[in-house]
């Protein structure tokens, strides 16, 4: 259960920390900001709990690590709901903070999306490749910075960072998703076309998981 919990706690600061940023200071900090907002949360947490359950904070990851054999079948669906549960009880507290907020008007609540809920207005298909390919990348950085072979205490800091660049690239895009997780959480709330098209942030980073899971693993001199 302290697993469980640490995953549960890491999500829920994923997304406040990355979503909040968004929804509350993105006019101030813009998309630099909004993206080492989203790295640091990864970065401060997997310090935190890394040591506790591996600091997934996301369905993506599990399911890479899963597909490389790094990681239990079994510990799966746990993992994942806690993870959708972080997620949502921050979008919560995040909506809360927001609505309080004189003449606060929701949008799509720093939702991902495609077409008209694009940033830059993507169509389905690129929207679709940049997660696959944007998720793959990540698993590959956190596959090979925690391999026994790589330097150790320094994961945290590359994946933060990885996260990070992958955010500055893809904002435009797609809002960056690269977390089922997060891409549920805000969609809750959002609700309308968001919940709608919420399967292509399960199904793409899914997908560029196992991909760069499995691209990693076959590199790896292990």
């Amino acid at each position: 259960m302290k697993k469980y919990a640490a995953e549960f706690i890491g999500t829920f600061w994923l997304v406040l920390g990355g979503c909040g940023s968004a929804v509350l200071a993105g006019n101030g900090i813009g998309l630099v900001g909004i993206s080492l907002a989203f790295g640091l949360t990864v970065l401060t947490m997997a310090y935190a709990i890394g040591h506790v359950s591996g600091c997934h904070l996301n369905p993506a990851v599990s399911i890479g690590l899963f597909a490389a054999g790094r990681f239990e079948g079994k510990e799966l669906p746990p993992y994942i709901i806690a993870q959708v549960l972080g997620g949502i009880v921050a979008a919560g507290i995040l909506y809360l903070i927001a609505t309080g907020k004189p003449g606060f008007e929701l949008g799509n609540f720093a939702s991902n999306g495609y077409g008209d809920l694009s940033p830059s207005k993507y169509p389905l298909v690129a929207v679709l490749v940049c997660e696959i390919v944007m998720t793959a990348v990540f698993l590959f950085v956190i596959m090979g910075a925690t391999s026994r072979s790589a330097p150790p205490g320094f994961a945290p800091i590359a994946i933060g960072l990885c996260l990070t660049l992958i955010h500055l690239i893809s904002i435009p895009v797609t809002n960056t998703s690269v977390n089922p997780a997060r891409s549920t959480a805000m969609a809750v709330f959002a609700g309308g076309e968001a919940l709608m098209q919420l399967w292509l942030f399960w199904v793409a980073p899914i997908v560029g998981g196992v991909l760069g899971a499995l691209a990693y693993k076959a590199v790896d001199k292990e």
